[in-house]
């Protein structure tokens, strides 16, 4: 088993490259990937930069360049669920991409023809962060997040998305990620730490609560890489 570890930011994997200790830079396709060994399993780390593009990009390499077999994604969202709150975790079940519109062919928002609205996450990864989450004591809520090239900050904006896909968190790259691993055939799992509401404060939220959330979000993503490797 390989592991690929990803964040979109730097912060987001920092405290993952913190937590590994001792790890080899590999440069490749424009990027930088950490190569370690931890608990026993050869893990791949890096992060994509910000957007679908980046993350397609980094999610194919991890794969088909470094032969990982498992991707895990680690990194923070917007809440739009009004139960989500600041520091809370939310584990993508499923993942749209809300700015994909084709609907002038009469398809629903998030579709293009050969593909779907929705790609589900792996269920067993999903059943092994419940353990995580009952072992580290932290209440984990699943739902929807949609994925788009845009940092929603308007209510209008967010209406809409809950409107077409039921989503729960907004972010930039998990949609992405999870078409590459669903055509590879690659077991993928998407953790998010809320670090704003998506409203018109999130550009303030967010900075300030950007760095806190993603060590929330990364050190459960370790606590499943230690499971794994038992």
């Amino acid at each position: 088993m390989k592991i690929a570890i990803m964040g979109a930011m730097p912060e987001e994997i920092a405290p993952i490259l913190e937590e590994l200790g001792t790890y080899k830079t590999t440069k490749y396709a424009d990027n930088d990937y950490y190569e370690a060994t931890y608990h026993g399993l050869d893990v791949v780390v890096a992060y994509s930069k910000i957007g679908k593009v980046f993350s397609t990009l980094t999610a194919s390499t991890m794969i088909q360049h470094f032969n990982c077999d498992r991707l895990l994604f680690s990194g923070v969202a917007g809440g739009i669920n009004p139960s989500l709150k600041i520091g809370d975790l939310i584990v993508a079940t499923k993942l749209s991409q809300h700015d994909l519109d084709i609907t002038a062919f009469g398809h629903p928002m998030g579709f293009v023809p050969g593909g779907s609205v929705f790609v589900e996450a792996d269920k067993d990864l999903i059943s092994l962060s419940k353990e995580v989450a009952k072992e580290l004591g932290k209440t984990v809520s699943e739902g929807v997040i949609a994925t788009g090239d845009q940092f929603v900050h308007d209510e209008k904006v967010k209406k809409n998305i809950v409107k077409h896909f039921n989503a729960d968190a907004l972010e930039m790259e998990g949609a992405s990620v999870a078409v590459v691993c669903k055509s590879l055939d690659i077991p993928f799992f998407i953790l998010r730490a809320i670090s704003d509401t998506a409203d018109t404060d999130a550009s303030f939220s967010f900075d300030e609560f950007m760095e806190s959330s993603a060590i929330i979000s990364a050190e459960f993503i370790m606590k499943m890489v230690k499971k794994l490797a038992k």
